[in-house]
């Protein structure tokens, strides 16, 4: 029998993304078993996030300061933004160091299915910042899904009177990738998208 205390950590734990109720019995056993070294400094680090970690104003990122050191970095390129679904798509492309312009989180895409509309996420705000004459440029990054390429044709239509060059992440065939395990769409969109050699 698991004491009440304990199952409702399991239960914390489970609703985690990545976490069942096994897995989350399996993270909650090793906590335990291992206070000092890494269930006291977790719980510490947790505390001092949730109490100083908030959203950006400008971008949605999260970080300790107001704006983000991403929009606090002068640096950065001014004429490029990058328009991601949520701060995980963020932290990917950042991660890689290929982009120096700055970002924008939308929060979700648009669902006619689950009720979410352009006001739900940070659409309004998107155009507010895309009507900015240092931006040249908008790349909608946003994940191959239904949703993410009508969310992503919804912002082409709205951006295009803001005069912006509006660019989409490539969708394709990835390096490495051999040809006979893709799946039909990732084939079908290679094709739609080939390039001049």
């Amino acid at each position: 029998m698991i004491g009440t205390d304990i199952e409702h950590l399991i239960k914390l734990l489970s609703r985690l993304p990545g976490f069942g109720p096994r897995s989350a019995r399996r993270a909650v056993l090793h906590l335990l078993k291992n206070r000092e070294s890494l269930m006291l400094p977790l719980s510490q680090g947790l505390g001092k996030a949730a109490e100083v970690i908030r959203e950006c104003a400008i971008c949605r990122n999260l970080d300790t300061t107001g704006p983000c050191s991403i929009c606090a970095n002068l640096r950065r390129d001014a004429a490029l933004l990058c328009v991601v679904e949520d701060i995980s798509d963020l932290w990917a492309i950042e991660k890689t160091g290929s982009f120096r312009g700055y970002y924008h989180v939308l929060g979700g895409t648009l669902s006619a299915l689950d009720g979410i509309s352009p006001d739900d996420i940070s659409i309004p705000h998107l155009l507010e910042r895309a009507r900015n004459p240092a931006v040249k440029e908008v790349i909608i990054a946003l994940n191959a899904t239904i949703d993410g390429q009508t969310t992503a044709h919804y912002l082409a239509d709205c951006l295009q009177p803001s005069g912006v060059k509006i660019t989409q992440l490539a969708h394709g065939v990835p390096i490495g990738g051999q040809i006979d395990y893709m799946d039909d769409g990732t084939l079908s969109t290679a094709l739609k998208s080939r390039k001049a050699v």
